[in-house]
């Protein structure tokens, strides 16, 4: 592998792609967390070794829910002045049936990943705000493939680091309404060959301290080592909630 192996279930610090209004401003940490509902579809093709069978998925979230194993998404910000961090984390796993050159295959596919960034708020007014950032995005993919017919039977289960360079920018659209759009890019064949992430929600300000978001997300990677490969893509609507302190 390109890049060292990861745990990367370790802390998460605060982290985030929804919901402060741009106008808001605190000379001291302000910070929000946010775990949300992801209506993920997956795209994608897993080839487990050379001249391995390549199962590909094509899934509606629909799809994804009859054979969702488990999911799990949380997302948070934290700010003080014009330094900001943010990450999310994400882990879904999904399979799949189908019939493959060499017969009958079955194939999962199982991710976790955790981004995190740091930087700068190049731009804060009363319309909007604009961050940029740079960090990282840490993966553990698992690609399972069974194709019984030809007797094989492959688990490869990768663990790479993607660095990463990010902006968020938030934009005030009423007093209680604000939309937020974030874009990352990475890979640069440091861990995988690319990776990238779009984020846009539209937030409402129910109190003080609690927000409601809806949106849409989509997380890509390619990864290749050696014969291993996987690219996938995962798109959707979303929904959160956020507690801001």
């Amino acid at each position: 592998m390109r890049a060292s192996t990861v745990k990367c279930l370790s802390a998460l610090a605060a982290l985030a792609l929804t919901a402060l209004p741009a106008a808001a401003q605190d000379s001291g940490w302000q910070g929000q967390i946010t775990p949300y509902v992801w209506a993920s579809g997956l795209g994608g093709d897993i080839t487990p070794f050379t001249g391995g069978p390549t199962v590909s998925f094509d899934k509606s979230f629909s799809d994804v829910l009859e054979d969702l194993d488990g999911a799990f998404f949380l997302s948070g910000y934290a700010r003080k002045d014009r330094f900001v961090v943010l990450g999310d984390f994400s882990y879904s796993s999904s399979s799949k049936g189908e019939l493959t050159p060499v017969g009958p295959a079955s194939g999962k596919l199982r991710q976790t990943s955790l981004t995190l960034a740091a930087g700068y708020r190049a731009v804060s007014n009363e319309s909007m705000t604009l961050d940029l950032l740079g960090g990282a995005r840490l993966w553990r993919i698992k690609g399972s493939v069974e194709a019984p017919g030809v007797g094989i039977q492959s688990s490869p289960g990768k663990s790479f680091v993607d660095p990463i360079l990010a902006l968020r920018a938030n934009f005030a659209l009423a007093p209680r309404w604000s939309a937020i759009f974030y874009a990352d890019v990475g890979g640069f064949g440091v861990g995988s060959e690319s990776t990238s992430q779009i984020v846009a929600t539209a937030n409402y300000q129910v109190n003080d301290n609690l927000y409601v978001s809806a949106g849409y997300r989509q997380l890509n990677v390619d990864y290749s080592d050696g014969g291993t490969r996987i690219d996938a893509t995962m798109a959707g609507p979303l929904l959160g909630m956020t507690w801001r302190f």
